[in-house]
């Protein structure tokens, strides 16, 4: 997977996500997805590609370990976020997947009251 078709894959999946902005607080080098103010995207637009989102401390670890492109989160506490880069261990549909787990967990830290979708059932199929 190349870099543009990184970004663009997470990109969509974040402005799909309710409740999602996409905001430039760091300048126009960045684009940072936040949900209700807190942050769960970033993807720095220098060409890189790489993306940095949430991920659950055990997942980020079994994640790093299974794929050569993913890493420990760029400028980020290490064990809460991971970097993905471009490459060739990375299927286009796991990245959709990590963009909504990453904001799942973002989600789930709010206050009931400031939550766009419930998060033990968004994204679920139904049972």
């Amino acid at each position: 997977m190349d870099a543009a078709e990184l970004i663009a894959l997470a990109s969509a999946r974040a402005d799909e996500l309710p409740g999602s902005e996409r905001e430039n607080p760091f300048g126009p080098e960045w684009d940072v997805f936040k949900v209700r103010g807190r942050v769960f995207l970033l993807t720095p637009l220098d060409g890189t590609g790489r993306v940095t989102l949430k991920s659950h401390p055990d997942d980020a670890v079994a994640l790093r370990e299974t794929f050569a492109d993913i890493v420990p989160g760029y400028h980020m506490n290490k064990k809460h976020w991971i970097t993905l880069l471009p490459g060739p261990s990375l299927e286009a549909d796991l990245i959709p997947e990590l963009v909504t787990e990453s904001y799942l967990l973002v989600v789930e830290k709010l206050p009931r009251s400031q939550r766009p979708v419930d998060p033990a059932i968004f994204g679920r199929p139904p049972a």
